[in-house]
């Protein structure tokens, strides 16, 4: 199922590829969603909600809007612990910090640090692991402000080629950074990052800039070249556009992980790294598509 966010009066007077920039005008996006769980069922985007094991957010807060994707890590399901929890509670916390205004617009990874800091202290015990991307438009400055731990990112389209995108962050083959939580006296034998050592990067967006957020069940099946393709049925920026491209995007790529004979980026990885696979990758998916538009209050 699908699920749309917007906030004020959005005018969508962008043309896709991108225009020039005006001084003086506030930018916005328009931001739709979809999803699959692993399990085969469509997730349903609500406040707390998720996609299998990864959960997301959409939030405005003044002349900001801010986004967010978390992969919680599957192999706490062997321990008896639920992974969704943890993504879950992660980017809800983000979330209302947002609509609080308790962030700076140019400091993601302020958001991200507050809210893992903020479940450390949680007095209802909260295990699990999870990673985590979050992008902010500054709609006055017509600025993107970024940080990414792990494999979940960003990619920004302009003119029908990426111009921007997240750097992946691996310890190791299919072991990205991650925020964690163990049991007390496990902390030693759980991976755990620091959220300061997310990548970050800021940049310039124009009008009509295409900004996909993903977690890694989308990237590990689809390349780029695919991405692209179909981001070109985006032939406008209405609404239902929008919903539909991103609806397309998250379908292709639950399709093409349960397709054994593709050799999917995930698998051209793996086969990088010594292994002989192939196939897609089963796993969660959640995609968050937006277009940079004009805002008016």
């Amino acid at each position: 199922m699908l699920s749309v966010l917007s906030y004020g009066r959005i005018v969508a007077r962008a043309v896709l590829g991108g225009l020039s920039q005006t001084d003086g005008r506030d930018y916005s996006l328009i931001t739709a969603s979809c999803g699959f769980g692993k399990d085969f069922r469509k997730g349903i985007l609500k406040k707390g909600m998720c996609y299998g094991d990864d959960a997301c957010f959409i939030a405005r807060h003044k002349s900001a809007d801010v986004l967010g994707v978390a992969d919680g890590v599957g192999g706490w399901r062997d321990y008896g612990v639920d992974p969704s929890q943890f993504s879950v509670t992660l980017m809800r916390t983000c979330e209302r910090l947002v609509k609080e205004g308790r962030f700076t617009p140019s400091s993601p990874v302020g958001i991200l640090t507050s809210s893992y800091y903020e479940l450390l202290q949680n007095k209802v015990p909260l295990l699990g692991s999870s990673t985590a991307c979050i992008v902010v438009l500054d709609g006055r400055s017509h600025r993107i402000h970024t940080c990414n731990l792990g494999d979940s990112g960003f990619l920004v389209v302009r003119g029908g080629e990426v111009v921007h995108r997240s750097d992946e962050q691996q310890h190791y083959f299919n072991t990205p950074f991650q925020l964690s939580i163990a049991p007390p006296g496990a902390e030693g034998a759980v991976l755990s990052d620091s959220p300061e050592v997310a990548d970050s990067s800021s940049f310039d967006v124009q009008l009509g800039d295409i900004i996909l957020t993903a977690t890694d069940g989308l990237f590990d099946n689809m390349p780029d070249y695919m991405i692209l393709q179909e981001l070109k049925k985006l032939k406008n920026t209405s609404y239902d556009s929008i919903q539909q491209t991103a609806r397309s995007i998250a379908e292709q790529a639950h399709e093409l992980a349960y397709d054994p004979n593709y050799m999917s980026p995930f698998a051209q990885f793996a086969c990088d790294n010594g292994l002989n696979v192939r196939g897609g990758k089963p796993d969660d998916i959640t995609v968050l598509l937006s277009i940079v538009a004009e805002y008016t209050d």
